[in-house]
């Protein structure tokens, strides 16, 4: 329901904002300034997209969690799509969204309305937690563990009846 309020929402207060805005200064100047945003602001996702990828490469190479760079990152492809979509509104959001400590502040609040779950492939068949073996792999003998047979025993019941003795 909220998103269908924001799709309402936003472009009647861009077109508001157009309207006052035009008034104000006029048309061309209005027009400039819109082109102005698009253009500053691709230059800055460009910048701050790049950051973001080298704290996620950094992340990576360090195996630390990298949910921060990665979000990070999503935050910014967003702020791209705002400042390249025409309106005061959506470049406003689009520049707050490319400063770190507002990114910082989304994070945050959106991790405290997220819930996160564990999913693990092939859990469902182990038995000991500290065991990695796989349901068919060959059992595996412990050499000093096992008893050496030196000899063979005749079997007890006679021929099976499938052999000529």
């Amino acid at each position: 329901m909220w998103i269908f309020l924001a799709f309402l929402a936003v472009p009647l207060i861009e077109i508001g904002l157009f309207i006052k805005v035009g008034g104000l200064i006029g048309l061309w100047p209005t027009l400039g300034i819109v082109l102005l945003t698009a253009i500053i602001g691709t230059s800055l996702v460009r910048r701050e997209g790049a950051r973001a990828m080298n704290d996620l490469r950094d992340s990576l190479n360090e195996l630390r969690d990298p949910s921060r760079p990665l979000a990070h990152g999503a935050m910014i492809l967003v702020a791209g799509v705002l400042l390249l979509t025409p309106g005061f509104f959506t470049d406003a959001v689009g520049i707050l969204l490319l400063i770190p400590g507002i990114r910082d502040w989304v994070m945050k609040h959106a991790a405290s309305r997220v819930k996160v779950t564990r999913f693990e492939m092939g859990g469902a068949y182990r038995t000991n937690a500290y065991d990695n073996r796989r349901p068919n792999d060959p059992e595996i003998l412990d050499a000093e563990e096992a008893e050496e047979m030196t000899h063979r025993q005749p079997p007890s019941d006679g021929p099976s009846g499938w052999t000529r003795h």
